[in-house]
Order: structure tokens, then sequence, then C-alpha cells
């Protein structure tokens, strides 16, 4: 369990919604509880802890794959309790994986723009349990889902907490999102930190609509947005599935761009299924755009380094 410490900046590598980084380790003995931090969960965004349990199985998928690399024999129990998901625990032989703690510290979340192309079929075979769709075929569902994530004060307000749009927040370097992970221009961030400073009084006059539209055009290219389907119950081993697909992906020159507020909102969702012919809406677990970046992202903050 001390060699296991030493490797903890490397997991927390993990993707988390909002940057939140909810995930904790507990040691004891000869196995460490993967819990979470119930400060850094969001309850008003995430009401049902889909994101939470995602990142969480991301996170034991980090946590495996740098102790592989480090010829660590560790394994995973699910064992969900009160704020659990389960142990790491001592095993006799390291996880098998084709991928290395190298391959945890490039993978990232890139928001800006993508050159133009699709995936090719054959790796988009390999991608399990997902559905693949035109960028263009969701440009209306992620505009109206975004229109609903702005106009909900209390929404609004708990993205606000973790948004760092200027180098003096106290937390600009160790968790949330920042404004260079959103590919911000500085005059971006200027209008989006005065609107938010003044979302109460300007909410009434069509603040949100305004908001919503920056996005519009995100989608107005010949890409793909890959759509995870799964179980409802199954959120942290899937969570460790999307963790393998984001690591395939980024080995051969792609990034990600969560857009999960498209199934964040139930009209949107429902609208997605439909789309899908998926019949339980509950089964669509995460969705982001995926492509080539034009430019490398900034790294995200991290409370370990």
């Amino acid at each position: 369990m001390r060699e296991l410490r030493a490797l903890e900046p490397d997991f927390w590598r993990a993707p988390s919604a909002h940057n939140t980084q909810p995930w904790t380790l507990t040691y004891a003995g000869d196995e460490a509880a993967v819990g979470w931090d119930p400060a850094r969960a969001l309850p008003i965004s995430d009401p049902t802890g889909r994101d939470l349990r995602l990142s969480l199985g991301a996170f034991v998928e980090c946590c495996l794959i740098v102790c592989a690399d480090a010829g660590l024999g560790v394994a995973f129990r699910p064992d969900p309790g009160p704020q659990r998901v389960g142990f790491l625990y001592a095993a006799g032989r390291p996880y098998e994986t084709p991928f290395t703690t190298a391959d945890v510290r490039a993978r990232g979340v890139n928001r800006g723009e993508y050159h133009a192309g699709r995936l090719p079929e054959e790796l988009a075979a390999t991608l399990e349990g997902t559905r693949r769709l035109p960028c263009r075929d969701l440009a209306d569902l992620l505009h109206a889902a975004d229109l609903h994530q702005f106009g909900d004060r209390e929404v609004t307000r708990e993205l606000r907490d973790w948004l760092r749009l200027t180098r003096r927040h106290r937390r600009y370097l160790l968790d949330g999102l920042s404004d260079r992970a959103l590919a911000l221009t500085r005059a971006q961030t200027l209008g989006l930190r005065a609107s938010l400073a003044l979302y109460p009084a300007l909410r009434r006059l069509g603040l949100p609509r305004a908001l919503a539209g920056a996005s519009r055009g995100l989608l107005d290219y010949d890409g793909d947005v890959l759509v995870l389907v799964g179980p409802a119950d199954g959120e942290v081993e899937t969570g460790r599935l999307l963790m393998r697909h984001w690591l395939r992906l980024s080995a051969l020159g792609y990034t990600t761009h969560p857009l999960s507020q498209i199934i964040d909102c139930a009209p949107t969702r429902r609208e997605l299924a439909a789309r899908l012919g998926v019949a339980d809406p509950r089964t669509l677990l995460h969705v982001a755009r995926v492509g080539r970046p034009k430019t490398a992202a900034a790294p995200s903050a991290r409370l370990r380094t």
C-alpha cells in the first residue's frame, strides 16, 4: 500500500464532470477503499450520481493501469457501501491491460475546434457499447440542452462554483474548469465572467439564450458524436469501459469533448433515445464529440501533482 500511495498523482489523471476529482482512497491493511467526497459531488446537475459513478469507474481503471505499469499486483473488488464503490487490494499478478501510465498522462479533453472527418469504421466498431452519430445531427439537441442548463438558476450556480476564469482564483491550479481548459479567448472569458456575475439580473432579459447560443456552431462540421449506452445500474463498470475507450482513442491521436448536458436534460435525453432506437433513456450514460483537434489543449488542473 505504501507503493500504491506513491502512484496517486497518476491515479488523479482520471476524468470527472466539472473536473471535481471526487474520488478518495482510504487505506487499511492490504487494501484501499475507493470512495468519494460529498463536497466534490454535483447534487444539482448530477442528481442521480450517474457522472459521479462513471468518474469513479474511470478512476478505478486508471489505478489498475498505473499499478500494472509499475509491476504491482492490484485488483478491484466492487463492494458498494456508504460513500464507497469498492476496494483495491493486493493481487497475485498485475492487471492485464494494453495501456500504460504514459497513456494515462497523455489522455485529455479538448474543447477547441476539431478537424473535419469521421472515425474510421473499423475503429468505431471496437468501441463497445457506443453509438455513433454525425455531429450536425445533434446540433439542435445540444442547443436545447444548453438553453435548459443556463435557464436553471441552481444548475448555473453549481457550474459557476467550479469555474476558474481568472488565474487569481485560489483554486486555479487545483481543480475545476479553467479558462484554458475551456479553450476560451480572453474576450470570451471576460464576457462569461461578467455574464455569470450579473446572472440574477440578466436571466429574465435573455441571458440563458445568449449563453446557449455560444455553442450553436460547435457541432456544425463533419465529425462524430459518440453515445455510450449501458445498464443504468452498472455505471462504475461502464466508467471503466469509458476510460479504456478514451485511452484507445488518445493513442491514435483523437480527443473527446463531453456533451452530457444532452442527457442531463430530460426532453433532449428522450429525443436522443428515440433517434437511436433505445427503449430506455436511462441507459444513455455518456455523450461526447470525438475527433482530431486543431490545437493542443491545456492540461486540466489536479489536486495531486
